[in-house]
């Protein structure tokens, strides 16, 4: 698509979203002096994206739930940070480690907040930062708000990168692994990610009680070589709960995180 086009795709949504009604395409073309078959091949790729709809009866377009699904994404992110972002400074300061927030893109984390602690002798530059789910606490936590058949979507050549040699080799192993973090609530990473590096994710629940995004923390073997994992879970398993307490998440899921 040329950069006009592009431009005239976005005079006919900010159009369309001016408008307390849906608008015939002659109508759009007369408004911004567009070609009827300019507007009509705009249209259809806008509608076939969820962004403009038809009205089956009249024929008229209005904007569609695309968008509302993109704000809505947007908002419960800046919505996620804000009510996140104490809890992490709590988890942080209680275990001593950096504390991490991300949500799920496809088959990756995306990192969107840190909180790290004074005297850390490493500093993370990762906001933005993708990594595999497979090969993080985080992604791994994610994962367990999924169904397996959901999973083995995530990967339909059914190959897992592997980026250490800790790092989960295949999707079976990886549904195991799910299976437990299910069961108890919490997952590791034992360097799958970065030699010498563990850590511990949880996840984050919203009033619908789906899985929205992960917590974890993450320290350094060789500074803290006698820390075991139930040294950290239940710290970073009440920071999730919290944070989805916070997200609406219903009661019966926070006494079942809480137990």
């Amino acid at each position: 698509m040329s950069v006009q086009s592009i431009d005239r795709a976005f005079d006919i949504i900010e159009l369309l979203s001016h408008e307390p009604r849906s608008i015939a395409m002659t109508e759009i073309g007369r408004r911004l002096n567009l070609h009827k078959s300019t507007v009509h091949r705009l249209l259809t790729s806008l509608r076939a994206r969820g962004y403009v709809e038809k009205d089956t009866q009249t024929g008229n377009y209005k904007l569609g739930i695309g968008f509302v699904e993109l704000a809505s994404l947007y908002l419960n992110s800046l919505e996620l940070k804000t009510e996140a972002n104490p809890f992490l400074h709590q988890l942080s300061k209680a275990t001593g480690q950096t504390a991490f927030l991300a949500i799920m893109d496809n088959a990756e984390i995306v990192y969107i907040d840190k909180v790290e602690t004074y005297n850390s002798l490493r500093r993370y530059t990762i906001i933005g930062k993708r990594l595999p789910l497979h090969a993080t606490s985080l992604g791994k936590a994610m994962l367990s708000g999924l169904s397996d058949k959901e999973i083995e979507e995530l990967y339909p050549d059914k190959k897992l990168v592997s980026i250490t040699k800790k790092t989960i080799p295949t999707i079976d192993a990886l549904l195991a692994e799910v299976r437990q973090i299910r069961s108890r609530g919490w997952s590791i990473d034992d360097e799958e990610n970065e030699k010498g590096t563990r850590c511990v994710g949880a996840p984050i629940f919203d009033y619908r009680d789906r899985v929205i995004a992960a917590v974890s923390i993450a320290w350094d073997i060789n500074t803290h070589p006698d820390k075991l994992w139930n040294d950290y879970a239940k710290q970073v398993v009440k920071c999730a709960a919290d944070i989805s307490a916070k997200m609406g998440c219903p009661r019966s899921r926070i006494r079942q995180l809480a137990g």
